[in-house]
């Protein structure tokens, strides 16, 4: 096949950092490729070089580009020749209409005055392409996250787009928004657009790419074809890490002991719509050396859930009861949920579970400053040993604790949270979506981390939209349905099949 994209041996550094070396990329006309790798691999830095972002002259190498040699001086100018770029965090204008995000900077206009009925019609057009059947007036605020992810793709075919990159495009979105996702991006192969495709999840890779390329430590591992070889997990997984993986959740001694703590009779109003139960009578144990999951479907209210128990956090009109190692738990404020021993590692990390332009030193020790400080001072000697101790037990990649967390990888960022957390000596953890959008490799580490807690006594509640991820790490699992627990199961009866029987049969 012709290639419509060639990145030949590039090169970026940074200061200290050399991010990519030598990376070479084609990708084919028509077809979609993925690209993968682990957290600080540098497929993200390739692609803002890609794209502009990182311009011309800024890196060693060559961009070809349908035939001739592109530089790039900015993102307006991959763009202009149909490079369009969607990005993990999506770029829209919440308080917005559709067909104000869909032109926002192009927009259809004559001697300044804007085409409403052909912005409007025109967009229509866009949204049934990508199976929306929103009107164009309808604010982005009011759509989910997965419908937001169609309307970027709709703003890319409105620029006429020829290589759409997409980078973690269902990282946030429910399993049936993520295979609405997938099929859309099938469809769009049969209209000829050529897409990359930048994930962690393996199994939609596999699902999707015709040409997979692993890239190891900012350098180009392999290319696999799946016209010429079969294309397994195991493989990609193999050339992302540099070891094979027989075992993709770590071994454990499931021992339970004393129950820990104890959720009765919870039940959660939502806090803008007083008249909307969110939370209905939900109960749970948590045993001392266990991880209990709480599985299902996006809106089920796991979320709503954690955060109410840790400080009233989300909700209104919260009651019920808790207990934390057998005697009644005050869990009223998130100073007095830390107190009692809770503790609420947030699905949300950059914006909730980190200060991301501060050092990991400072991050480190956020929710227990009295175990730094003497007589109110904060003791800064003892924030960076406490700091450089958590560096080592988690294996935080980083040169320094002086670190800005904002130049972490999305894994490392992840351990930062935890050892924020483990600082603050909890008897429980509520883990909140713990692995999403890091690679295998950390997801490896986080769940090492994880089966230490429960050696050290800890109980570990965690909530996971992946399935396999709860049925390879926990020993019981909660189904948890439009706000209520609708089945419990051990480890050695839970299956995919059993849980989403009970969502679907409730």
């Amino acid at each position: 096949m012709t290639a419509l994209l060639e990145m030949r041996s590039i090169s970026k550094e940074f200061p200290g950092v050399k991010a990519l070396d030598n990376v070479t990329l084609s990708v084919a006309k028509g077809e979609i490729h993925a690209v993968v790798g682990e957290n600080g691999a540098g497929k993200s830095t390739l692609m803002k070089v890609l794209s502009g972002i990182y311009p011309h002259g800024t890196y060693d190498g060559e961009i070809h580009y349908d035939g001739a040699e592109a530089r790039f001086g900015g993102i307006a100018d991959s763009e202009r020749d149909g490079i369009i770029i969607i990005h993990q965090e999506l770029a829209l204008v919440p308080l917005l209409s559709i067909a104000e995000n869909l032109f926002l900077g192009n927009e259809i206009a004559t001697g300044g005055i804007i085409d409403w009925h052909e912005t409007n019609q025109r967009t229509e057009g866009l949204l049934r392409k990508v199976g929306l059947l929103e009107s164009p007036t309808t604010l982005v605020d009011s759509l989910g996250v997965g419908k937001q992810q169609l309307v970027e793709i709709a703003k890319a075919l409105s620029k006429e787009v020829r290589l759409l990159i997409l980078d973690e495009p269902t990282a946030a979105l429910s399993e049936a928004d993520s295979a609405k996702l997938l099929d859309l991006m099938l469809e769009l192969k049969t209209q000829g657009v050529t897409q990359i495709i930048i994930s962690h999840k393996l199994n939609e890779v596999r699902r999707v790419a015709d040409t997979v390329t692993v890239i190891r430590d900012g350098s180009t591992i392999s290319t696999l074809d799946a016209q010429k070889e079969k294309i397994t997990e195991d493989r990609i997984v193999r050339d992302m890490v540099g070891r094979d993986m027989a075992h993709r959740y770590p071994e454990r001694q499931r021992v339970a002991g004393k129950e820990l703590m104890v959720v009765r009779d919870w039940n959660v109003w939502h806090p803008e719509h007083g008249d909307r139960q969110v939370i209905h009578d939900v109960g749970f144990t948590v045993r001392a050396g266990e991880v209990v999951g709480i599985a299902g479907l996006m809106g089920a209210g796991r979320t709503e859930l954690a955060m109410s128990l840790f400080g009233r956090a989300y909700g209104r009109n919260v009651t019920g009861t808790v207990e934390i190692d057998g005697a009644p738990a005050d869990v009223s404020t998130i100073d007095r949920a830390i107190a009692a021993g809770l503790a609420y590692v947030t699905e949300d990390r950059k914006s909730l579970g980190l200060v991301i332009d501060e050092t990991i030193q400072k991050n480190v020790t956020l929710a227990n400053l009295s175990g730094v400080s003497s007589g109110g001072v904060l003791n800064e000697r003892e924030e960076t040993r406490v700091a450089e101790r958590y560096r080592k037990a988690m294996n935080i990649r980083t040169p320094s604790v002086f670190q800005k967390v904002v130049n972490l990888s999305g894994g490392n960022q992840q351990k930062v949270v935890l050892s924020k957390w483990l600082f603050s000596e909890p008897e429980v953890l509520i883990l909140d979506e713990p692995t999403r959008g890091i690679d295998v490799g950390a997801k490896f580490e986080i769940y090492g981390i994880i089966n230490q807690l429960s050696a050290d006594g800890k109980g570990v509640v965690m909530i996971s939209s992946e399935l396999p991820e709860l049925l390879g790490m926990c020993d019981r699992i909660y189904v948890m349905n439009e706000g209520r627990f609708v089945g419990e199961l051990d480890a050695a009866e839970a299956s995919q099949e059993r849980i989403m029987s009970m969502i679907v049969t409730e």
